[in-house]
């Protein structure tokens, strides 16, 4: 990492303050700068990102993934994330305006109960705004795990309008199958999954955005209908007390056919 005279990182001005920051990134910036790191690595290793790829991330938050991908991607590829959270994006909008032309943020005004109470539009209505065909690889890092079935349909298939016949969607789960369900009710799983809603399970049934899993089965049968075919194996991750996890949460990667 390039520093400057005083070892400062001169992309300190990427770092969001503490009191925007998005959860992930917490534990100061080293934390915030490790989680993106290890992300970037799982979508070149696994998504085979490339350099010069059209990359959307839904739910950007304060930039957590776009921090390492202002290094990653060329002139040539670009950047757009947008978010619920008006003060996350317009953060972002300034930070990186700047010294990173190819990277654009956007606010999507989307009711969420936990997360942003007075949004205007449903996420089950919510059109993404871009054209069909844009993207060559999207991102969604622990999105799903906060969404109803309903609305978690109408973006998945918002998902597939906007990305490129061959392009990869890279989508955080906490997916139920046999093995989760299994540590759940051993006490096994750091998420106590309880309360069931439709096609999957909440920790708080007043407030069932604050984490929700969607069973396996489910999950694929809509990418099935969707023409995205999922590169197996699904990575699994350590939320419910799996051993030898590639990451927190569970992985989708999947192609558009």
């Amino acid at each position: 990492m390039k520093t400057i005279a005083n070892n400062v990182p001169q992309d300190s001005y990427l770092i969001p303050p503490k009191e925007i920051a998005f959860p992930g990134g917490g534990g100061g910036e080293a934390n915030f700068r490790r989680l993106g790191e290890r992300f970037l690595k799982l979508f070149i290793d696994y998504g085979k990102l490339k350099p010069n790829a059209k990359v959307l991330e839904v739910g950007c938050g304060v930039g957590c993934m776009a921090l390492p991908l202002t290094k990653y991607l060329s002139n040539k590829g670009e950047y757009y994330g947008f978010d619920l959270v008006k003060e996350r994006i317009e953060w972002c909008q300034i930070a990186y305006q700047e010294k990173h032309p190819n990277f654009y943020f956007q606010l999507s005004d989307v009711y969420n109960k936990n997360y942003n109470s007075e949004g205007k539009i449903q996420a089950a209505e919510y059109e993404f705004p871009y054209k069909d065909d844009r993207f060559d690889f999207i991102i969604l890092n622990s999105v799903f795990t906060h969404m109803l079935f309903t609305d978690l349909d109408n973006y998945l298939s918002e998902i597939a309008r906007v990305l490129k016949t061959g392009g990869t969607c890279f989508i955080t789960y906490f997916l139920l199958n046999q093995e989760s369900l299994t540590e759940i009710i051993l006490n096994q799983s750091k998420f106590k999954f309880r309360f069931q809603i439709d096609n999957g399970l909440t920790v708080d049934k007043n407030i069932p955005e604050r984490a929700i899993g969607f069973y396996e089965d489910v999950i694929r049968d809509k990418y099935k209908k969707l023409n995205l075919k999922i590169n197996e194996p699904i990575l699994y991750g350590a939320w419910c007390g799996r051993k030898n996890p590639v990451s927190g949460q569970d992985i989708i990667l999947a192609t558009k056919k």
